[in-house]
């Protein structure tokens, strides 16, 4: 297996700032243990019980296997596509959980019974995991607690906290991600016009810095590794399709579409709603996940499709 080479970061605070990995042989994702399994119950008799009762109720059923959580089928895919590619590994899973390792036994056992082939994880015996992720390096973290995912975001890391919904069933063998543009794929320097100064003067800066790339936001180095693996397949024969899904309309689409193109990235679908829900779309595009930084757009595309909140930008601020 190849090694992880060495996390390098930026030196300056700015726009541009937003600390990455450097490209490794493969995408990694770090996930953690309540957004992989479905551990509502044992998380709701650490709430009101307590972390002595949490831990005896672990430990007393770390032989019963746990139902998927939210992001088991987007794991699977995940894993799935080193079936797709035998020179090398495309993807690794690891686990970062604030379980101790005691009572982070089942979940290891849960891991084996499912057949992940997760070999590598974290347990901090109720400590923030987000300090691994470089360490790891990986180039998202998926979690059921925010605060974690706040923290990973401010460290410069893609991030999002998973939202609650069922699993539900994907609806092709496809790995289908889609994101939302500003604050996520792209800095929130545009979406700060918009909020204070209204969608008025958002146009007209649009319009007149339509030729100068959009900064990058916490969500372009889990892009261009998905974009490595997709450069790895024939066109139509790549295992991986990506959406941006966005309130953008025209105009203001082309300082997106010239963003991209200058990054040299790969969208496949581009959807510019000009503020139309967002839920029907991504579910006609089946997304395995949609990550976006707005809440009410969460809410909305959650009752459609596995969805992430990234707590970033200017409106997660107020």
């Amino acid at each position: 297996m190849a090694r992880v080479r060495p996390t390098s970061f930026p030196m300056e605070p700015g726009p541009d700032s937003i600390q990455h990995c450097a490209p490794t042989d493969r995408l990694v994702v770090a996930i953690s243990s309540r957004a992989l399994f479905d551990l509502d119950e044992s998380h709701r008799i650490f709430e009101e019980e307590g972390k002595e009762a949490f831990c005896n109720y672990q430990i007393d059923r770390e032989d019963d296997e746990l139902d998927p959580g939210v992001a088991f089928p987007l794991v699977t895919k995940l894993l799935a596509l080193n079936e797709k590619y035998s020179a090398s590994q495309l993807v690794e899973v690891v686990l970062v959980s604030r379980n101790s390792a005691d009572t982070g036994l089942r979940i290891f056992n849960s891991i084996q019974s499912h057949g992940l082939a997760i070999s590598r994880a974290a347990f901090t015996s109720g400590s923030s995991p987000y300090g691994y992720i470089p360490a790891f390096g990986a180039h998202l973290f998926l979690s059921a607690n925010a605060d974690d995912v706040v923290k990973a975001l401010e460290a410069g890391y893609a991030a999002a906290t998973i939202c609650s919904t069922p699993p539900g069933i994907s609806r092709n063998e496809q790995l289908r991600i889609a994101f939302d543009g500003d604050a996520v794929l792209f800095s929130d320097e545009s979406e700060r016009i918009y909020q204070s100064e209204g969608l008025q003067a958002f146009a007209e800066n649009e319009a007149a810095e339509a030729r100068k790339p959009l900064s990058r936001g916490p969500f372009k180095g889990f892009l261009d590794a998905l974009h490595h693996i997709q450069n790895l397949f024939p066109g139509a024969d790549a295992p991986i399709r990506t959406a941006l899904v966005t309130a953008r309309a025209a105009p203001a689409h082309e300082r997106v579409v010239r963003t991209l193109r200058a990054w040299g990235i790969r969208i496949d679908e581009a959807l510019f709603l000009g503020g139309m829900d967002k839920g029907a779309f991504l579910d006609a595009f089946a997304a395995d996940i949609y990550f976006d930084d707005q809440m009410t757009h969460c809410r909305s595309a959650s009752e459609h499709v596995p969805t992430g909140h990234v707590p970033h930008g200017v409106v997660n601020e107020k």
